[in-house]
């Protein structure tokens, strides 16, 4: 049996793979033999990602493009493909966040997150459709729990992430015919990451989240990498139009439990 875990010759190209879960995911993908792309609107940030995925032995470019920008967007595409050939795996991460009530927050601000997420999304899965490696070709959507669970202070996150999985709903419908699967992945609490700084930034926060989960502790980045990994391969062959949470149980009511304790904790003055 061949290992269905070998991306030798494959081309995964990562949006908003230079920092966090995505670069994980880079990472992951790179150890598994894939030519990795990743795309970041930080020149700065692509260009460390790219020599961080090099110092372990990946083969990887990088592109510098706003999510925001289709041009832009349709431009670091098909120089990724110049250099690794046509694109077998896509994985669309790029987001953005910040903690607002609804009433402190500007209709710029909403708009900036719907237009880096969802729009950012849309731009990505749009100009990336011609260079995939048809039929076969992987779409992997990084999303959140926010798509599905209501959240204080979230709810340009949840309108934008409610939308990228329907993206994903509907593009996995329009683009099976042509062997091409799109599924999204839900990221829970993760260790380390900006996401969990920015929603949880005290360890009052954190401890309530923690208290949340089912399984009792928090995700790390290769959880996320893994299902990735296998969403990606042969093993998922059948497994199109899903949104998968990777979570420890976080997501059957956990991210509700709390939600008192973590507003009253959250508008806390800070400790002296």
């Amino acid at each position: 049996m061949t290992n269905a875990f070998d991306y030798q010759g494959k081309h995964v190209f990562i949006s908003g793979g230079t920092s966090g879960i995505n670069l994980g995911i880079a990472h992951a993908f790179s150890r598994a033999g894939a030519k990795v792309s990743v795309m970041s609107r930080s020149q700065e940030k692509v260009d460390a990602a790219v020599a961080s995925l090099a110092a372990r032995g990946g083969k990887a470019s990088g592109h510098s493009a706003d999510v925001r920008d289709y041009a832009a967007v349709e431009g670091a595409l098909k120089a990724a493909v110049a250099n690794h050939g046509k694109i077998d795996v896509l994985v669309s991460g790029a987001a953005g966040n910040f903690v607002a009530p609804a009433l402190g927050m500007s209709a710029n601000g909403f708009k900036a997150v719907i237009d880096i997420d969802l729009m950012g999304t849309f731009h990505v899965l749009r100009a990336a459709f011609a260079h995939l490696n048809k039929p076969g070709a992987a779409i992997i959507n990084i999303s959140a729990p926010q798509s599905y669970n209501a959240m204080e202070f979230q709810m340009h996150v949840c309108a934008a992430k409610a939308g990228v999985d329907m993206c994903t709903r509907v593009a996995a419908i329009e683009w099976g015919p042509a062997g091409v699967r799109v599924n999204s992945v839900v990221p829970g609490p993760i260790e380390n990451t900006e996401g969990m700084k920015r929603l949880a930034p005290t360890p009052e926060t954190e401890q309530i989240v923690l208290d949340s989960v089912p399984l009792g502790c928090m995700g790390t980045v290769d959880d996320i990498a893994n299902c990735c990994l296998w969403l990606a391969s042969p093993m998922a062959r059948y497994v199109t139009g899903t949104v998968i949470p990777v979570d420890g149980g976080w997501s059957l009511g956990g991210t509700s439990i709390s939600a008192s304790g973590m507003k009253k904790a959250l508008m806390a003055p800070p400790k002296k």
